[in-house]
């Protein structure tokens, strides 16, 4: 029987789904650029501050998933947990070095991926099921392409080249996360049967790291594997994508070249997510493949603006259907009443290992990148076209994985 979704649900998913993405997108996609142009950061700065914010996402979602699980409760840790992670951000606006940024990254982290990666991921999967979970992500996996341009669309009325703009931008979104968890408090509504758990929050923690727990739940680590792979061909552009678009390419305007790109992306990622309920996983994972490898192969030869947008639109369509079949696969596998454990193990296949192995790869591919003089004699480094071949060898890894690990595990619809 299909489960009916209220529209409290919708509305409380989209704005804490939308403002968190936001909020991540500015991490993720501006603090490198943020350090790069304030502090002429090297690709080695940017790699150690994606790396620690990654282990500080694992780390947290690991304790505090299984902390709203011990509690029973997701309301609290989601409200709370936006409310000071938008003060979080606004404290960015005055920060002077590369160090602290890194440092008050992880802080950052901290709260975000109590609110985020921890409560909100779980309270999506208790009050999901079966039968509309494709829905669910599909919807869900779009929140970071709307969040994009959402960002790309604010910035443009911003030169980023000064400390100005970028202490009014910390500002905004830091009340805008704020705002919207004190809405929270009026809006969330928990799952009707989520209950404490009875072990000792030690038992708790433990739980989805037990080899009996994984040995039974074998359908869901071969996912968080694969999942681990495909993240990781993820970031090792990701951090440098803008950098590689205005600085390598030499395109000030890429945010009216990647915009359209990425409304496309967007529609695509929209029913996307239902193919995933109609074919199930293997038949909707492999074309995610299929987009990012043909992506980066024209991003690869792309320096003009029609095949940068097709490269791009490709590129970002396999990353966000790529996000929404996995997260529902995953989502679907974990046993009822546990979300929260499962956070963790979950937040290590999509954010600890991707975010330390991918970054890591993209430092070592443009160790030997061309520099350039900055108007203050500083010098700063371009990225090249080699974080597209990485990112594609990874790919096919993850496709050759795909077929070995996945393809007698096919989902029960």
């Amino acid at each position: 029987m299909k489960k009916i979704l209220g529209k409290k649900f919708w509305i409380s998913m989209l704005i804490f789904g939308l403002m968190g993405q936001v909020a991540w997108v500015v991490e993720n996609m501006y603090f490198n650029v943020f350090i790069y142009k304030m502090f002429h950061a090297s690709a080695a700065d940017i790699s150690a501050m994606v790396m620690a914010s990654a282990v500080t996402a694992a780390v947290t979602t690991i304790i505090m998933g299984a902390v709203s699980d011990k509690v029973g409760r997701r309301k609290a840790f989601m409200s709370v947990g936006y409310i000071i992670w938008g003060i979080s951000i606004i404290s960015f606006a005055y920060i002077k070095s590369i160090m602290l940024t890194i440092v008050m990254d992880c802080v950052m982290t901290y709260f975000g991926s109590t609110a985020n990666d921890a409560a909100y991921n779980a309270w999506l999967t208790d009050r999901g099921d079966s039968t509309n979970r494709g829905k669910i992500e599909g919807v869900n996996s779009m929140m970071p392409l709307i969040a994009i341009l959402v960002v790309f669309g604010g910035f443009m009325s911003f030169n980023l080249d000064t400390h100005e703009a970028w202490t009014t931008i910390y500002y905004i979104i830091g009340i805008a996360t704020t705002i919207i968890g004190i809405l929270g408090w009026f809006l969330i509504e928990e799952a009707p049967g989520l209950r404490p758990v009875s072990e000792s929050l030690g038992e708790t923690l433990a739980y989805s790291f037990r080899p009996s727990v994984a040995m039974a739940n074998s359908k869901l680590y071969l996912t968080l594997l694969n999942f681990a792979i495909f993240g990781t061909s993820i970031q090792i552009f990701m951090p440098y994508l803008l950098i590689y678009y205005e600085k390598t390419l030499g395109m000030d305007n890429y945010v009216l070249i990647f915009a359209p790109a990425i409304i496309l992306a967007a529609v695509i990622t929209v029913f996307y997510g239902r193919l995933y309920d109609r074919w199930g996983f293997m038949k909707s994972v492999m074309p995610v493949c299929g987009m990012l490898i043909a992506g980066y192969l024209i991003l690869y030869f792309a320096t003009s603006t029609a095949p940068v947008f097709i490269g791009s639109l490709l590129m970002m369509a396999g990353y966000l259907t790529g996000m929404s079949v996995f997260g529902a696969m995953i989502r679907d596998n974990i046993p009822e009443g546990r979300s929260g454990q499962f956070q963790g193990v979950r937040i290590i296949g999509q954010v600890f290992i991707p975010g330390l192995i991918g970054p890591a790869v993209g430092a070592w591919v443009l160790r030997d990148a061309a520099m350039i003089v900055n108007s203050d004699g500083t010098e700063s480094f371009l990225p090249d076209r080699g974080i597209w071949t990485a990112a594609l060898v990874v790919v096919v890894i993850l496709a050759v994985v795909l077929v070995l690990t996945m393809k007698d595990r096919k989902r029960e619809n």
